[in-house]
């Protein structure tokens, strides 16, 4: 499948930039904000970009790996999570209704049938994958299957007017999944960091030291039975969820829509690091929310030379810091459109 993304064009850069500078306050004062404003003026090609019907997914599934204890709690509290959502008392419920986004849920494949439910997506493409430990988590059809996925559940947000978008997950066991993805699509000694197995297993859910060890342990297997592959589509099969791989597939179709993509943490990016090597386009389009506490999401960052917006310690996932930082995107977005210039407010500027 190829995916029809463009790099946003520069042509509005220096009047953006001039717009930017000229508004009422010393150049540079707004800190992160005035490139944000920069970058979300170029996303949608306007001097004046709006954020509409702000939106965050959460991909939900199951991992055939989590029962051989790779994490602190049990497989059925992704379904249980997931119930959680739906009755609307996580903390991403909490956080969308405080700051008014819409909110969705994907079964991308949770080992339980929730039968039609009001806010939740069926994208489920199986039981949850297969136990990596053994044999690659999905088949390739499968792994195809859950990108093309993605990519139309994008496309219908952008078709319903959404043109900002947060991801978020949940599947017990995916932050292993995560590590071994970005062990693979980053490698050891990249881009001065590198992402050795070791560096990029942290505690997940809140394993203590023994329990990190054995993580360590399987994870270690794993690459023994499948190896490293550097092709993303291979890695996603071999090591992926199928909630990372409908959200890789997501965030594609929603580059391709020009939508601004709202990034969270470790498990998110770990998406992102397949869809940018399938894509390498699409990050312009990204925004990055805060820095998890999970060590391998300072490797993704460094792999891909940015500071997220926030540094709160996070480590929950479902897409909390993508919600806590889009006030921030809609402040960069308001001051771009709604501050006074020097010649408007007849304020001085500085002098020679």
């Amino acid at each position: 499948m190829a995916y029809q993304i463009c790099a946003p064009g520069r042509t509005l850069a220096a009047d953006l930039q001039h717009r930017i500078d000229n508004k009422t306050k010393p150049q540079g004062a707004l800190g992160r904000l005035e490139p944000l404003a920069l970058q979300l003026g170029l996303i949608q090609q306007t001097l004046s970009p709006e954020l509409r019907q702000p939106h965050i997914m959460v991909f939900a599934g199951d991992h055939g790996a989590a029962r051989a204890g790779i994490s602190a709690f049990p497989q059925d509290v992704t379904w249980q999570m997931v119930e959680n959502f739906l009755a609307g008392g996580a903390a991403i419920n909490v956080f969308s209704r405080q700051l008014g986004i819409g909110l969705t849920v994907i079964d991308c494949g949770v080992n339980h049938d929730f039968g039609q439910r009001p806010g939740l997506v069926n994208a489920k493409l199986g039981p949850g994958t297969a136990n990596y430990l053994e044999e690659p988590a999905m088949r390739a059809e499968q792994c195809d299957a859950a990108l093309a996925r993605g990519r139309e559940l994008a496309h219908a947000l952008a078709a319903n007017g959404c043109n900002v978008v947060g991801f978020g997950e949940m599947g017990i066991g995916n932050t292993a999944s995560a590590s071994l993805l970005t062990h693979c699509l980053i490698g050891e000694g990249s881009n001065g960091g590198g992402a050795d197995l070791v560096t990029v297993t942290g505690r997940g859910t809140g394993l203590d030291d023994a329990g990190l060890v054995r993580k360590r342990e399987l994870l270690g297997q794993a690459l023994a039975r499948g190896g490293r592959p550097t092709d993303p589509r291979a890695a996603l099969a071999e090591y992926g969820g199928f909630e990372i791989a409908v959200m890789a597939g997501a965030m594609l179709g929603a580059a391709e829509k020009r939508m601004t993509l709202l990034i969270d943490g470790f498990i998110v990016t770990s998406a992102l690091l397949v869809a940018h090597a399938i894509a390498p386009e699409i990050l312009d389009y990204c925004v990055f929310a805060h820095r998890s506490k999970e060590p391998g999401h300072t490797a993704q960052l460094k792999h891909f030379g940015v500071d997220p917006l926030m540094e709160l310690d996070l480590r929950l996932g479902e897409g909390t810091g993508a919600a806590l930082a889009f006030p921030l995107v809609q402040a960069a977005a308001n001051f771009l459109n709604e501050m006074a210039s020097f010649d408007s407010a007849k304020v001085s500027e500085k002098g020679n």
